[in-house]
C-alpha cells in the first residue's frame, strides 16, 4: 500500500521549497502542495514502499498502511528513528497500539569489516565448462563446449 500523508500533521516542513520527504523519495513521488503547503503523495501506484518518508518526516505525518503479512487488514505502521534504533509503533484498526524496537547498526558506521572470516575468492572454470552447468540436458545429447 503506497505512503499516504495526514494533512492535520503535515506542516511542508515549515514552508521550505523541498519536504523532507521530497528530498528522501527513490522514486521522487512526494511533492509539496503550493496552495496547502502540504506534503502529497503525486503517484501512489508508483509508490515503492520503501518506507523512506515515513523515517524521516519531522511531524510523522506520513503512514503507510501495510500488508497483511505485516499486520492486520486496515492497521498502520509508523517508525520513529533513534540514533541506535527504530521503534515501530503498529496501529490496528480496533485501536490497539503495539510496539516493537529493532537496532538499526550493531557497529559503528565505517567499520564493517565486510571480508571478516572469509577467504578469497576462488573460481573452479573446469566445473563453468562443463556440459549441463547451467541448462539441463537429456541424457546423450551434446552441445559444444567453449574451449
Amino acid at each position: 500500500m503506497p505512503s499516504f500523508v495526514i494533512t492535520e500533521k503535515c506542516d511542508g516542513c515549515a514552508g521550505q521549497d523541498k519536504t523532507a520527504c521530497m528530498y528522501i523519495c527513490p522514486h521522487d513521488l512526494m511533492t509539496l502542495n503550493k496552495d496547502t503547503r502540504k506534503a502529497v503523495n503525486q503517484e501512489p501506484e508508483q509508490c515503492w514502499e520503501c518506507y523512506s518518508c515515513v523515517k524521516i518526516c519531522p511531524q510523522q505525518a506520513i503512514e503507510i498502511r501495510c500488508y497483511a503479512d505485516f499486520a492486520p487488514l486496515g492497521g498502520s505502521v509508523i517508525p520513529l528513528p533513534g540514533s541506535d534504533s527504530i521503534m515501530w509503533t503498529v496501529k490496528f484498526r480496533n485501536g490497539t497500539i503495539k510496539r516493537f524496537k529493532f537496532p538499526t547498526r550493531t557497529v559503528n558506521p565505517g567499520e564493517v569489516d565486510i571480508f571478516a572470516g572469509e577467504g578469497a575468492a576462488e573460481a573452479d572454470l573446469s566445473k563453468i565448462k562443463d556440459q549441463g552447468f547451467f541448462t539441463h540436458q537429456a541424457k546423450g545429447s551434446q552441445l559444444p563446449v567453449p574451449a
